[in-house]
């Protein structure tokens, strides 16, 4: 599975986002890792059907770095990394990556995604390797 992040650059009026669109034929579950002023958040649970795009975070974006954990729900495969983060099992918001089995939920490893503080970001998701980068 590959997951390919690129900045998005639109003509004229920009509409500033983080963005995930799901290239495979299957439905997407996918969460987001950021910093934020009460301190490391997870937020979760985006489905995101195939062939569509869902938005994670509205509006300019505020951080440099952000991190994606996503689930193929009908394959069971994953688009991860090597950031440990919280997850919980139904739509949540956690703040804090720290015992995460301790507090109730559970821990997954999400992937760095380095937006060079751009104002939008595109996560494509897709099951082909080798796919290639696009730009809006």
């Amino acid at each position: 599975m590959v997951a390919v992040g690129v900045p998005l650059f639109a003509a004229g009026a920009a509409h500033a986002d983080f963005r995930v669109c799901n290239g495979t034929q299957n439905l997407v579950g996918v969460a987001i890792g950021y910093r934020a002023a009460e301190g490391w958040t997870t937020e979760g649970w985006w489905q995101v059907p195939a062939s569509t795009c869902a938005t994670l975070i509205e509006g300019e974006l505020q951080s440099r770095y952000y991190y994606l954990y996503a689930e193929d729900a009908a394959r069971g495969g994953r688009w991860a990394g090597n950031v440990n983060m919280c997850v919980a099992e139904n739509e949540f918001k956690i703040v804090g990556v720290n015992d995460c089995f301790a507090r109730g939920f559970q821990r997954m490893g999400f992937k760095e995604y380095d937006t060079g503080r751009q104002g939008s970001w595109m996560v494509q998701l897709s099951d082909a390797p080798g796919t290639q980068e696009g730009q809006n």
